[in-house]
């Protein structure tokens, strides 16, 4: 089973975040820039979740764009993991499966 195949859920290391909205341009119902310049994630409700750590379901239909947010990120601050095991599967921590 891939990570695709599973719920995801992401969140941002805003300390690391530079900034550029990569990622809210690949992914704009996942990713919003806020007025301090920063990403963050939003939920289904639309809502920026500000809280640090905070993270969100990663939709069906948005995992290739959120997977392409994490590999093109400058700031190399986007967390994506499983929600089965907490194991981050794309993002600056993730586990290399063999």
């Amino acid at each position: 089973m891939t990570a695709q195949d599973e719920s995801l859920d992401v969140w941002i290391d805003q300390e690391l975040c530079t900034g550029d909205g990569i990622c809210s341009q690949y992914a704009p119902d996942v990713f919003e820039l806020d007025i301090d310049g920063l990403a963050y994630v939003k939920g289904a409700d639309g809502e920026l979740r500000q809280e640090e750590g905070a993270a969100v379901p990663v939709p069906a239909d948005a995992v290739r764009d959120v997977v392409d947010s994490v590999k093109d990120c400058p700031g190399d601050c986007i967390h994506v993991r499983r929600v089965s095991d907490g194991v981050e599967v794309y993002g600056p921590e993730a586990v290399d499966t063999p």
